[in-house]
């Protein structure tokens, strides 16, 4: 258990005035427009800078969402900064020359005048000129760089070696995108940790050695930083100090803002625009686009094949919905935009270049397709076409098909879509414009990358992502960052915006996204007075606490209040196997009941049973399922959350499970407005609502019997369907199904 320090939530008298109307604020607000919430923000975090202690063991905290205006607010603080007595800021970035690009060039623009009168001067420590003169050091001063070793050797010689003098000076370091680089991660075979680890020692030996110095982090996953710990090491059993906050101020989140609620809450409405942004890929598709291999691509079926139908559809999904923007930007007498698609699957220059000579061929079809006047070029281009006219936004002018159909005709034979790698940081001054964005070239900018595109790049009009990289690796890092499908996004755009990945890729993201917002939601709040418990279950059965930086997050379940816990993507066994199997399944439950310990009062359908006869059932139901690709049910974790919750009490219900019994139910297999398996067999007003209620001190299970017609999608047989319900009193805890082993 990990209590949050309670200064998050609490803002103190200060006794500090700032200068508000200084020339590099004043400067930097005026540009950016910020709002009375934006500058309150930047106002508290430098206060808190000036006033408090900010150590390698307690960093001020910029805490934000992912692409949601983080940047846009530590440079508000910087320029705040500057007028208010520090002299230098040291940016700390990723580990990319192309962010570092990107920030160098965001806060010369931001600055511009500034520098002009000689009042700043902001270098990238990897082109300072060889000698500052005393004029150049009597400025502000602003250096970027990357958290790279070397670079960090570069940082130590300039302040304590070549200009000692500014050792003396008030310096406030900003880690951005802090949620990485800077934070040790235990028994992690990727070789980079390492170095990030030693990297995080070198930053702290740095600001040791400074006589007057502030450390901002900024980050959008809060994961790392506020739950690590105290025991936590490094490689060669050297102590690593856990990064604990002083101080934390929340950047606001803009009106334009598009994140996981949009991809993970509002796609499950039925109707919603969200509801289409998902279309799920298979995970033989994704085989055949990491390696060259022409005997199972046919590159003269790219337009047919089923085994390109992902790819296929994005690309024409993409074309089909830029299209259809730049004819409602230009009906609406707006400039016409250009738009970018992200296909991310994997890091190997061989793979992308494998990817692109698919692509290339694909688009090559389809200009012959044109020429031959072939139908299947109008079949996939109205089948995109009809899916953007369900997620069309309301009220707004929505082009006829000849036009669309024309219109992408036209781009394909002009040659408007760009089909390009991006994996060379050697390229990167080619790959980025004047304001350090992803440059667009032609209006329909396709591009094939790897890390290069996960490390904070921004990217303009982004309406696809292509996504496939490997969901077993995954930990709270930037994998939500991975497909940049996180930020500023006009509504229209949303409207034609599509993400491509696997089932099981797009289930472990979901639960990042929920981990995420429970996290904050715990802290922010100040729920369970902070407290976040991190529990794993061992090898023998036993619930022990969890080391955070020991969990992988493909296997975590986040317990919170009334969640439902249930399989999805299952069909039944063959009929035959089923009616035998259901037998002994509905004598057992007619058992349970006639031998619970209490029954409800007002429905005998609900009645209470120890938790070992649940799992014995829930074993019996598990064999009646057989699950799609991609989708799986782990009962052992499940039963393992259940019998955690069944005995994290101290009541007389301890050990118990309410169990709430729903019989000749006709639940569809498949939703026919969305096309996805269902996952919602109980009903709100029924059989969820008295499971919640029961649900206080311990779960309930609904077990909801359904008759399974063929006329549903199943196999003409009876089964249970079990939702498992998290009791009221659950504090935010995040259960770990499998760990990182002990190397």
């Amino acid at each position: 258990m990990f209590k949050e320090s309670k200064e998050i939530n609490m803002k103190t008298a200060s006794s500090t005035v700032l200068k508000t109307n200084g020339i590099f604020f004043s400067l930097v607000s005026k540009k950016n427009n910020y709002k009375t919430e934006e500058i309150n923000v930047m106002k508290n975090t430098v206060t808190q800078l000036l006033e408090t202690s900010t150590t390698s063991k307690k960093p001020g905290m910029l805490l934000g969402h992912i692409q949601s205006g983080k940047t846009r607010s530590f440079l508000g603080s910087v320029g705040l900064g500057f007028d208010n007595g520090f002299d230098a800021a040291i940016i700390l970035t990723k580990n990319s020359n192309a962010l570092v690009k990107q920030t160098f060039e965001r806060i010369e623009g931001e600055f511009s005048e500034c520098i002009e009168e000689d009042k700043l001067a902001v270098y990238d420590i990897m082109k300072m000129p060889v000698k500052l003169r005393k004029f150049e050091l009597r400025k502000k001063l602003v250096i970027v760089l990357k958290k790279e070793k070397k670079n960090m050797q570069r940082l130590e010689s300039l302040l304590f070696e070549m200009y000692p003098d500014l050792t003396a000076r008030k310096i406030l370091f900003i880690d951005d995108e802090a949620d990485f680089a800077s934070v040790a991660y235990d028994n992690v075979k990727d070789k980079n940790i390492i170095d990030l680890k030693v990297i995080a020692g070198q930053i702290d030996d740095i600001r040791a050695r400074l006589s007057d110095a502030a450390y901002l982090q900024v980050t959008a996953t809060p994961y790392s930083l506020y739950l690590q710990p105290d025991d936590m090491t490094i490689h060669e059993h050297k102590a690593f100090q856990p990064k604990r906050p002083a101080f934390t101020e929340l950047v606001p989140v803009h009106d334009k803002y598009v994140g996981g609620e949009m991809y993970f809450e509002k796609s499950k409405e039925d109707g919603h625009m969200a509801s289409y942004l998902y279309h799920e890929i298979q995970e033989e598709e994704l085989q055949i686009l990491r390696k060259s291999d022409r005997r199972k691509v046919k590159v003269n079926h790219l337009l047919t094949g089923e085994r390109y139908e992902g790819i296929r559809s994005a690309l024409i999904h993409f074309i089909v919905g830029s299209k259809i923007r730049n004819i409602q930007q230009e009906r609406m007498g707006q400039r016409l935009e250009k738009y970018a698609f992200i296909m991310h699957t994997i890091t190997t220059k061989a793979a992308h270049q494998w990817q692109e000579e698919v692509m290339l061929h694909m688009e090559e079809q389809l200009r012959a397709a044109i020429e031959k006047e072939d139908p299947i070029f109008d079949q996939l281009v109205r089948t995109a076409y009809q899916d953007f006219v369900r997620s069309q936004m309301k009220g707004m002018y929505f082009p006829a098909f000849d036009d669309v159909l024309s219109s992408v005709r036209d781009a394909l034979i002009e040659e408007e879509l760009l089909i390009e790698i991006v994996n060379s940081e050697q390229d990167v001054d080619n790959l980025l414009d004047k304001s350090g964005e992803l440059k667009l070239r032609t209006p329909l900018n396709f591009f094939i990358g790897g890390q290069i595109l996960d490390r904070g790049i921004t990217i303009k009009n982004l309406i696809g992502f292509y996504y496939g990289r490997n969901p077993q690796k995954f930990q709270q890092d930037t994998v939500l960052q991975h497909s940049r499908m996180y930020g500023a996004r006009p509504f229209a755009d949303i409207a034609v915006t599509r993400f491509y990945t696997t089932k099981r890729i797009y289930d472990v993201m979901e639960q990042m996204h929920e981990f995420d917002t429970e996290l904050r939601r715990a802290f922010e709040s100040g729920a369970n007075s902070g407290e976040v418990t991190f529990i794993q279950k061992d090898i023998d059965n036993t619930i022990l606490p969890c080391n955070p930086n020991k969990i992988l997050l493909s296997s975590v379940q986040m317990l919170k209040p009334g969640k439902r816990m249930l399989p999805t993507g299952f069909q039944t066994i063959a009929k035959s196997y089923l009616e035998r199997q259901m037998k002994k399944i509905d004598r057992y439950v007619e058992t349970m009941k006639q031998t619970a310990k209490a029954v409800h009062p007002k429905d005998a359908r609900c009645f209470l049973i120890k938790k070992e006869k649940m799992q014995e059932l829930l074993e019996m139901i598990y064999q009646t399922y057989e699950f799609e690709d991609g989708y799986e049910w782990d009962l052992e974790t499940y039963c393992a959350v259940m019998n955690y919750l069944s005995e994290d009490t101290d009541t007389n219900r301890k050990g118990y499970v309410w169990v709430i019994l729903r019989q000749n139910r006709n639940m569809a297999r498949i939703r026919k407005s969305t096309g996805r398996f269902e996952d919602a067999p109980d009903t709100k007003q029924d059989e969820l609502k008295i499971a919640r209620n029961l649900a206080r001190v311990i779960p309930s299970l609904m077990l909801i019997r359904q008759n399974g017609s063929e006329e549903q999608g199943w196999r003409d047989g009876a089964f249970y369907w079990p939702v498992l319900v998290t009791p009221e009193e659950t504090k935010t805890t995040v259960f770990a199904g499998k760990g990182i082993k002990e190397r």
